[in-house]
């Protein structure tokens, strides 16, 4: 951690473990009060890691319940399974805003997400066309641009990004401001 920076704490689906999973979580817990810890996150299902998928649901509905006790965000990592994490926000009645991050699948996927009140983070995908279509087809203010440790700057996203909207660099982090303010509020 950078001293004064701000960050999300999560159990990826990747680093799941039976007999770890509840001392986890409550090292989850302690950790997410801290005023810095502004998201709940990278949690979510993958159908193709190694971790068993019962285990990764008991681990993701366990973080959606205390995001939404606290009252902080989710960052989802979702990996052939949106189906199935957005039946279970929706079970569990998630109250809190959910970021799905490094999207870069289809247009009838990304609507679907936007539909149900949740936002789509873009990062290298954008230098594909078909994600950078998706993303010029989706409103702006469902929409945070990421680096995810790929080695690309934030400034080649934001240019790609602003291309794809045919908008200035400007225009386009006044909005993603816009997204952070509306979604982590505590800021």
């Amino acid at each position: 951690m950078h001293p004064g920076g701000v960050y999300s704490t999560g159990l990826h689906p990747w680093f799941i473990e039976a007999n770890s999973l509840q001392q986890k979580l409550n090292e989850l817990k302690q950790a997410s009060i801290q005023n810095n810890v502004v998201a709940i996150g990278e949690c979510g299902l993958d159908k193709v890691c190694k971790t068993n998928m019962q285990l990764q649901e008991d681990a993701f509905v366990a973080q959606v319940q205390w995001a939404n006790e606290i009252n902080k965000p989710l960052i989802i990592h979702c990996v052939r399974s949106y189906d199935e994490v957005l039946l279970l926000l929706k079970q569990l009645d998630n109250k809190v805003p959910a970021i799905f991050h490094g999207f870069n699948k289809n247009i009838t996927l990304a609507k679907k997400i936007i539909d149900d009140g949740y936002y789509l983070s873009f990062g290298k995908a954008l230098f594909h066309q078909n994600t950078k279509e998706v993303f010029a087809a989706i409103p702006l203010n469902t929409a945070f641009m990421e680096t995810h440790d790929t080695g690309i700057t934030i400034d080649s996203i934001y240019r790609e990004a602003a291309d794809a909207k045919n908008i200035s660099v400007e225009a386009l982090i006044l909005q993603i401001e816009k997204n952070a303010i509306a979604v982590f509020k505590q800021l």
